[in-house]
């Protein structure tokens, strides 16, 4: 079973860098295709990044390519979002999802992923 808690999100000036995790208690970690998402209060749900499950691609919302790094340790059956360069408008709850698809397409849409985690805040002051 596939439980996902994140962790790292906080409080953090414009410019500045924060690196959140998402960990899976599960055993299967190594064969889900995993994404970021954030949602601030009243908007749908964002897609950030995603990264397929050997690493072999990646995938970024134009917003935040040059910012964010997205990775993961398939040992650790953990999953990792460098974000730089914060902006306020980075501002939003974070969620990590996990999708049973192994293939090397993008995974963009909220409804394409079966698992998510409860999420992490984000706050960037100006």
């Amino acid at each position: 079973q596939v439980q996902l808690v994140e962790s790292g999100g906080g409080l953090v000036q414009s410019g500045g860098s924060l690196r959140l995790s998402c960990a899976d208690s599960g055993r299967t970690f190594s064969t889900l295709h995993m994404g970021w998402f954030r949602q601030t209060p009243g908007k749908e749900r964002e897609f950030v990044a995603s990264i397929n499950w050997d690493e072999s691609r990646l995938f970024y919302t134009e917003s935040v390519k040059g910012r964010f790094t997205i990775s993961r340790d398939n040992a650790k059956a953990v999953m990792y979002l460098q974000m730089n360069s914060l902006k306020p408008e980075d501002t939003a709850v974070y969620l990590c999802a996990a999708a049973t698809y192994r293939g090397t397409r993008g995974r963009i849409r909220p409804d394409e992923y079966n698992y998510w985690g409860q999420g992490t805040q984000v706050t960037v002051s100006s």
